[in-house]
């Protein structure tokens, strides 16, 4: 069988489980993120959870939906949408045996797109900053995408 080079033995692999791990983290941290700032806007999802709040506190006032919960949660759902998909074309392009430094690129710009996508978004920034950032994303994972087709060309 041949060696794909995903081990940590592997410097590139290396690097790409690093950034892809901190981009995972950031989406994972939204989950967070979200309830925390549901708990704080009183702007639950589901009927079971305004009943745990009203058991809480007898004068609680449901408010949602909360503009602040929703940015956070579209947030979220666009980085489910691309950090997905960025690890999942990102592990056979490392496979693929890439440039190391065009793909150590790749992974940065990437993930450097993301994390200020976060901030343009839940920050309210004026556009096209949040559009700049997500398509310099897209375009990294496209890219990756195209050089995995090409060499896998038949």
């Amino acid at each position: 069988m041949a060696d794909l080079g995903l081990s940590f033995d592997n410097p590139l692999f290396k690097q790409f489980a690093f950034y892809s791990g901190v981009v995972i983290v950031k989406t994972m941290s939204m989950s967070v993120l979200t309830a925390l700032n549901r708990i704080r806007n009183n702007a639950f999802a589901n009927p079971e959870d305004y009943a745990i709040a009203k058991a809480m506190d007898k004068d609680f006032k449901p408010t949602s939906p909360n503009p602040t919960v929703e940015r956070i949660r579209r947030c979220h759902l666009n980085d489910l949408e691309n950090v997905i998909t960025f690890v999942l074309i990102g592990l056979l392009y490392v496979s693929s045996g890439p440039d190391p430094a065009t793909a150590v690129t790749y992974f940065r710009v990437f993930t450097g797109c993301r994390l200020l996508h976060t901030i343009a978004y839940v920050g309210q920034l004026p556009q096209p900053s949040r559009a700049l950032l997500f398509f310099g994303g897209l375009a990294v994972s496209m890219l990756m995408a195209v050089d995995v087709l090409r060499k896998a060309s038949y």
